[in-house]
């Protein structure tokens, strides 16, 4: 199922990890967990955010994904089940 997975990152949090000269690092890793096949970063309501839309194939893959972004950002994790254009037309295709 395609998700949208929204992380607003703690700022103390992230001006550790930022100083501290890994993130880049750090965010290679969580990006490359996700494989995501769109990623943005961006601020929502004066917080760092990112935004992965990605391929969940199975519930259980939240806990792996998810605890990094708590770990390390104290971040606050949304998911999000969405459809892109072609996954819309083929529900709307359903409707009678």
């Amino acid at each position: 199922m395609r998700v949208l997975l929204q992380a607003h990152l703690d700022t103390d949090k992230t001006n550790d990890v930022i100083r501290s000269g890994k993130m880049p690092q750090v965010m290679q890793e969580i990006i490359g967990a996700f494989k995501p096949e769109a990623s943005y970063f961006t601020a929502v309501g004066g917080v760092r955010t990112m935004l992965l839309v990605f391929d969940m194939q199975d519930s259980a893959q939240m806990p792996p994904l998810t605890e990094p972004l708590f770990e390390r950002f104290g971040a606050e994790v949304d998911y999000t089940p969405v459809m892109n254009a072609d996954d819309l037309q083929k529900g709307l295709s359903q409707l009678k």
